[in-house]
């Protein structure tokens, strides 16, 4: 039974991993999984216009330039990556 769910249960992640890429994985560092959540942001706020509007309302800015700076925000949304350690 314990090996039943086992299964089950790895399956079920194996599937959420092969749908969904932002949800990472056990070698995934802190910056790439910031760096996936903020544009996965990004893009929602892009993509509805409710959200879009409601941004450009709050700053005072129009709805293409928020877009435009949201999209343009989703190239290094943290900065740039931190250097890798070669052990």
């Amino acid at each position: 039974m314990a090996s039943e769910l086992r299964y089950t249960a790895n399956a079920q992640l194996e599937h959420l991993h092969a749908r969904y890429t932002g949800t990472g994985h056990a070698d995934m560092s802190k910056y790439d999984w910031i760096t996936h959540q903020h544009r996965d942001t990004c893009a929602s706020i892009v993509g509805h216009p409710t959200l879009t509007s409601y941004i450009a309302i709050a700053d005072g800015e129009s709805i293409g330039r928020v877009r435009f700076e949201m999209t343009e925000r989703m190239l290094q949304p943290c900065g740039p990556p931190p250097p890798k350690n070669d052990d």
